[in-house]
C-alpha cells in the first residue's frame, strides 16, 4: 500500500436552484421566494437549497420547491451550472439550476408560517433579486422559447384540454408578438401533436371552441423548428442549432467557452 498524502480538495457548496414559469393573466410569470436568512435576508430569490449528503440534485429541487414554496411540478429539467466564485458572499457556492413549466390550473400556491411568501412575478417586471437569479431567470426563459422551436413542451403550460385559442396565446405570450390565427393553426396541426377530443367549450363572452389534447404529454422533440427563430440554413437538427447558439451565448456572458 501506497504512504502518498492523499492531496486535499476544498469543495464548494452546492446548491439546487429552480425557476418555475406559468402564463397567468395573460402573461408569462415566475414563481419567487422571500429569503428569511442572510444573505439578502428580506430579499425576493428563486426557491433554493442546498444539497444534503447522498442527495441528487434533483431531489434536492424537488424538496425545495415543497418546503419553501409548497409547490409541486410536472415538468422539470436541468437548466445550467452557476459557478463564479463571487455569486454568493458565503463563500464558492455551485447553483445546478432547473427549469419547471406548470399549468395555471395546475400551480396551488399556499401560503403558511414555514413556507417563504411564495408568489407569482411577470416575467418583464422583475424586482431586484438575490444573487444572479436574475441571470438564471434570463437563462431559463432563452431555454423555453427554444424548447418550443423544437419540442412539444408547450403542453407543460396548458390543461389537459384547451382551444386553439389558448395555444396560441401561450406562444404569443412566450414570444412577445403576435401570430396570424390561420397561418399558426394550419402549421401546428401539421405537425401531428394534438387532436380534437369532441368537447366543446362554451364561453359566455365567445362562440363555442373546439377543446384539442395533446397526443402524448411527455417531452418529445420536432423534426423541424415550429418558428423558425432559430433555423439554420445547414442540414443540422433543431436541437444541434439551438444548442450552439445557447453556449455561443453563454460563453460571451462568462467570458468562456
Amino acid at each position: 500500500m501506497s504512504n502518498a498524502k492523499q492531496p486535499i480538495y476544498e469543495s464548494p457548496y452546492v446548491t439546487a436552484d429552480t425557476v418555475i414559469f406559468t402564463i397567468h393573466d395573460d402573461a408569462l410569470k415566475v414563481l419567487l421566494i422571500k429569503r428569511k436568512n442572510l444573505p439578502f435576508a428580506g430579499s425576493l430569490a428563486l426557491p433554493g437549497v442546498f444539497l444534503q449528503k447522498d442527495e441528487g440534485t434533483r431531489e434536492a429541487a424537488l424538496r425545495a420547491l415543497k418546503a419553501k414554496a409548497g409547490v409541486k411540478v410536472g415538468y422539470l429539467e436541468q437548466l445550467y451550472t452557476f459557478d463564479s466564485k463571487h455569486r454568493d458572499p458565503r463563500g464558492h457556492t455551485v447553483s445546478i439550476t432547473y427549469f419547471a413549466l406548470v399549468p395555471e390550473n395546475a400551480l396551488k400556491i399556499k401560503q403558511g408560517k414555514d413556507l417563504q411568501s411564495p408568489e407569482l412575478y411577470p416575467l418583464n417586471k422583475l424586482p431586484r433579486l438575490a444573487f444572479d437569479h436574475k441571470e438564471i431567470i434570463g437563462l431559463a426563459f432563452m431555454r423555453l422559447r427554444a424548447k418550443l422551436e423544437y419540442t412539444n413542451v408547450v403542453y407543460s403550460l396548458l390543461p389537459k384540454y384547451f382551444t386553439l385559442s389558448d395555444l396560441q396565446e401561450a406562444y404569443e405570450v412566450i414570444f412577445g408578438r403576435k401570430f396570424d390565427k390561420r397561418n399558426f393553426r394550419k402549421k401546428y396541426l401539421s405537425l401531428g401533436l394534438i387532436r380534437p377530443t369532441g368537447k366543446i367549450l362554451k364561453g359566455a363572452r365567445s362562440r363555442p371552441a373546439r377543446l384539442f389534447e395533446f397526443k402524448s404529454r411527455r417531452p418529445a422533440g420536432l423534426k423541424k423548428f415550429f418558428l423558425n427563430t432559430y433555423e439554420s440554413k445547414s442540414r443540422t437538427s433543431a436541437y444541434q442549432t439551438w444548442r450552439y447558439r445557447l453556449y455561443n451565448e453563454m460563453g460571451q456572458r462568462s467570458g468562456r467557452r
